[in-house]
């Protein structure tokens, strides 16, 4: 029995809420289970300097858990005066994935910055934080539509993503923080809506895992983000914007 009485292959519940602050063209306060993270896309006209007169665009991201988001308080980096390891990973890994679903080159010469702040942590920040991101990255790439800053639709596919793991010898999908901890196997799972691959991230922690399980892991994590996708459709059709 899981602690929260899913079933294995079972989903926290997800909500998400856009246009969720005032100033972003893009903003989302999502929700899995007990983890809640507001994500928001602004835009920028500029982009890095590799990309200059390319007539490319880029998209890019922050993270950060604040500081009330875990039982015991966390610093906040910038009084530490440098990023850690673990932030530099997921900010990459929201930016690159994101980056694989949009069409750069009608975006021109702009970049969409993704910020993604942890207002609650109980695992799988990183995976909510790309599931809200694609959502508030539509809303901006709409806005910028409905001012005709762009033409046609740079938005090739949906993206999600879903914590799966091995705890007590069985396979979970969607990790809380209790069964993150006791894990055997965590892995991190980033899929278009088509179901084709962009991320797999995966570890044994003090444990070896087989082709059969690792197999398993990934047929339970696909399942849990093909109803991630039909949540993002209805979530985004809701307005009519």
């Amino acid at each position: 029995m899981r602690a929260d009485s899913r079933k294995s292959d079972e989903l926290r519940p997800i909500t998400i809420e856009r246009h969720f602050t005032k100033y972003a063209p893009g903003s989302v306060l999502i929700g899995t289970g007990d983890t809640k993270v507001i994500c928001t896309a602004s835009v920028e006209e500029s982009v890095p300097p590799h990309l200059k007169n390319t007539g490319e665009g880029w998209i890019t991201a922050e993270y950060s858990l604040l500081p009330g988001s875990t039982p015991m308080r966390t610093h906040r980096e910038s009084t530490r005066g440098k990023i850690i390891g673990r932030t530099h990973e997921i900010q990459r890994l929201i930016g690159r994935s994101l980056r694989t679903i949009i069409d750069l080159a009608l975006l021109k010469e702009r970049t969409i910055w993704i910020d993604c702040d942890v207002i609650q942590a109980d695992g799988g920040t990183r995976t909510a934080a790309i599931t809200g991101s694609y959502v508030a990255v539509v809303d901006a790439i709409r806005w910028l539509k409905s001012k005709e800053m762009i033409h046609g639709n740079p938005v090739l596919q949906s993206l999600g993503a879903v914590s799966v793991g091995i705890v007590n010898n069985t396979v979970l999908l969607d990790l809380c923080y209790a069964e993150d901890a006791a894990a055997q196997v965590d892995m991190n799972v980033v899929m278009t809506g088509d179901g084709k691959f962009v991320e797999i991230q995966g570890t044994g922690e003090e444990y070896s895992f087989t082709d059969e399980q690792l197999a398993e892991m990934l047929m339970v994590a696909k399942k849990g983000i093909r109803e991630i996708s039909e949540i993002q459709k209805r979530v985004l059709e809701e307005s009519g914007i």
